[in-house]
């Protein structure tokens, strides 16, 4: 799931902090996209639960090989 930080009302770190403390069902590989690009800022993503972090602008290519590796991951654990 692609989530942007900065967005009003509920930012990106509310809507993942409030992902994983759901119950029940898989929980969704997390990828932040922002403008925020600081230490703090990708240790607060992390705290989140955002396993990756990427900031804007995005390379294109560096998106697509993230997504691949994230496809992988999921596929891996629905494995029985």
């Amino acid at each position: 799931m692609l989530l942007d930080i900065g967005m009003p009302g509920m930012d990106g770190y509310q809507v993942a902090s409030r992902l994983r403390a759901q119950e029940g069902g898989r929980s969704p590989i997390l990828i932040a996209l922002t403008g925020y690009g600081q230490e703090e800022d990708r240790q607060r993503a992390r705290e989140a639960g955002f396993e990756y972090h990427m900031v804007k602008p995005v390379n294109p290519d560096d998106l697509r090989e993230l997504l691949i590796l994230a496809e992988a991951i999921v596929r891996q654990a629905a494995r029985p």
